[in-house]
């Protein structure tokens, strides 16, 4: 049984306890109410357990890209569109689906405990290091989803890097990395036009760095994204396009600059 599976039967989400726990309860119709009888205890999903990060992550992702998304104020039609596009990419179930929204608008809600969700998100999380920069990225996708980074929502970003314990340097490339990305998705869908630079944005380097610095940006930047190895560490397997689809704009990205440089 996959986690999706365990957390429908109730195995193990009244467990996770905090703002997530809470959070995810009412997502679900409060099916983990401490109060309910029977419920089936599974003593091997303690903190760290693969599927146990899978639940936490699926819930901190959709309900701070609804935090997110109402950071300036108003809900976009295209913060609402890209909530819905990553459930698509996903595949998700019409119940997984039907859970995704109510996640997101709990998110939106004013007294939403951002800063208590991405703390206990953290924990959970350990030294996941390459997990924890993959929700970063779909959350500046979400923040820029509109086209436009809000100040309120670089700050909110700022703040969740800082929570993550991403120093702000590591971040701002980040940023950088995710926009290039989204103008590779951009032009394989007709709606923009790649640049070079785009390309030295994605792998996190510039047109002065040496073949062999970029080779090297290159391969650690695929073994982040590795889609099994994501999985592995606690991506819900939903979500294993996305990182198919980031792995293919960073290599895409690579071969852009090899051919400009004439690179073997």
């Amino acid at each position: 049984m996959n986690w999706w599976g365990k957390l429908a039967g109730g195995a193990f989400g009244f467990m996770l306890g905090g703002p997530i726990g809470a959070i995810l309860g009412a997502a679900l119709g409060h099916q983990f109410d401490h109060g309910l009888s029977g419920v089936m205890k599974d003593e091997s999903l303690g903190r760290g357990a693969t599927e146990r990060v899978q639940a936490v992550f699926f819930t901190a992702t959709f309900s701070i890209m609804g935090h997110l998304a109402k950071a300036d104020g108003r809900v976009s039609k295209q913060e609402i569109d890209v909530a819905r596009q990553i459930m698509q990419r996903m595949n998700l179930s019409a119940e997984q689906k039907k859970a995704a929204m109510n996640l997101f608008n709990e998110g939106k809600q004013a007294d939403f405990p951002f800063d208590d969700v991405i703390e206990q998100f953290r924990r959970e999380c350990g030294r996941r290091t390459n997990l924890v920069q993959m929700f970063l990225e779909i959350m500046i996708s979400t923040a820029m989803a509109d086209g436009v980074l809000h100040q309120r929502e670089r700050e909110l970003l700022y703040t969740l890097s800082e929570h993550l314990h991403f120093p702000r340097a590591i971040f701002e490339r980040l940023l950088s990395m995710v926009e290039g990305q989204q103008h590779y998705a951009g032009s394989a869908q007709g709606t923009s036009k790649v640049t070079l630079g785009d390309a030295y944005a994605v792998l996190g380097v510039d047109k002065n760095t040496a073949d062999a610095e970029v080779k090297k940006a290159y391969r650690r930047l695929m073994n982040q994204h590795h889609p099994d190895k994501l999985v592995s560490k606690g991506l819900p397997e939903e979500m294993i396009t996305i990182a198919k689809e980031k792995t293919q704009e960073i290599k895409a990205a690579y071969e852009d600059i090899k051919k400009s440089r004439g690179m073997r």
